[in-house]
């Protein structure tokens, strides 16, 4: 162990040349540089904010949905079907046509109604807009409350208005109360969020926000230890400008407040590009780069925190591509439409993974072989339910 930890803490890779960790063991009275044991708290002040989480979903959140009238909503269920759930379960996406059509024989039921089934099964475990309500607002107020108390924080600090301040005298910066907190708390809801995202509202981009939370955490431990705290400090205060943002205007499209959910979409846009594809590359970026190397110069773990840094960078270009996805089809719509990250579970129309070609011909053919009435199937009942499969379309 004490050649693992030798081995890890190697003063060629953590500090720059002629640094030692002896060097920063003994600050001067009343001063303190960061220490990797500063971070030990990190973890149960996680899972204090998970339980601060719970309470304010519940006490908080939860009255403001219904003040608001999202209520939570009862959907259809499914009837028990063993052979159904088999093959439900065993499936991520709806049964191909031919599939449905094996089901349909096999139990004596019209292909509708076995696509029918499908839909109200997937429906049960679809979340309730209560829920996601509940979910953003936690969000939202966190995001705001720490983007605000960053914000109060870095507009007294020197290196906030002249970047090269992150680097003069490094590593011998001292830490000051009001930034451990600032990194603390931002660490320690990073860590709450990742493992909170296994019991959330599973996302299509579930895997890029866990590199995303993994890559934060990763970094803002990494900086704290080896006292990158002051650029560290600026790199969450970009994150942080626009996603309360986001959960503002998820919580409006919740409330079915359209106009506020637009305008608040636009700012929010603006803001993320401006932030994530201007700011954070030609101000964190450069004086991580290209200020730094010419004040301290480049060494190993400096060469990592960059590409963690890039590692966001990329991220950020894809959330961007997403983003302008959903930009472009309000300009088409008239409206903000939904989330291309939304849950995965929402999306109702069964009928849409099918070819609209093969779903007319089943149609034809239960109204051709089924008996009038059988299952509530008659010719008008099979045109309702196509004409209302195009419309979910």
């Amino acid at each position: 162990m004490a050649a693992l930890s030798a081995w890890f803490w190697n003063e060629r890779f953590w500090l720059p040349h002629n640094v030692t960790w002896a060097d920063l063991a003994d600050p001067a009275p009343g001063l303190e540089y960061p220490k990797a044991g500063h971070l030990l708290p990190v973890l149960p002040l996680a899972l204090g904010i998970f339980v601060v989480r719970i309470f304010f979903e519940r006490c908080i959140a939860g009255p403001c949905a219904s003040i608001l009238q999202i209520q939570t909503e009862v959907s259809r269920r499914a009837q028990p079907n063993t052979v159904l759930e088999k093959v439900f379960t065993s499936i991520t996406k709806s049964p191909e046509s031919r599939h449905l059509v094996g089901l349909s024989k096999q139990l004596d039921w019209d292909v509708r109604k076995v696509q029918r089934w499908f839909r109200l099964r997937r429906n049960q475990d679809k979340p309730s807009t209560q829920t996601k309500f509940c979910e953003s607002m936690w969000r939202f107020t966190f995001y705001l409350c720490i983007f605000i108390y960053g914000v109060g924080f870095l507009w007294q600090s020197s290196w906030m208005w002249d970047t090269r301040q992150c680097w003069f005298n490094y590593p011998y910066q001292v830490l000051t109360p009001g930034l451990y907190y600032y990194y603390i708390t931002e660490l320690a809801f990073y860590w709450s969020l990742m493992f909170s995202q296994f019991t959330d509202i599973q996302r299509k981009d579930f895997l890029i926000m866990f590199v995303h939370h993994l890559a934060t955490v990763s970094l803002i431990s990494f900086s704290y230890v080896n006292n990158m705290v002051r650029v560290g400090s600026l790199v969450m205060c970009v994150h942080d400008a626009s996603d309360f943002l986001l959960e503002a205007a998820k919580l409006a499209n919740y409330a079915k407040y359209q106009r506020l959910c637009d305008a608040v979409f636009v700012v929010f846009a603006m803001v993320f590009f401006g932030m994530r594809l201007i700011i954070y590359p030609f101000w964190i970026l450069n004086t991580t780069l290209f200020e730094s190397w010419e004040i301290i110069g480049p060494y190993p773990s400096w060469w990592l925190f960059n590409c963690l840094l890039l590692v966001l960078q990329v991220l950020h270009i894809i959330w961007s591509y997403l983003i302008a996805r959903i930009a472009f089809k309000a300009i088409i719509r008239g409206k903000v439409s939904k989330d291309d990250r939304s849950d995965i579970e929402s999306s109702s129309d069964e009928e849409t993974e099918t070819p609209a070609k093969d779903r007319l011909k089943m149609a034809a053919r239960n109204n051709a072989t089924s008996p009038k009435g059988e299952n509530g199937t008659n010719g008008h009942y099979g045109s309702k339910s196509w004409n209302q499969t195009q419309g979910d379309s």
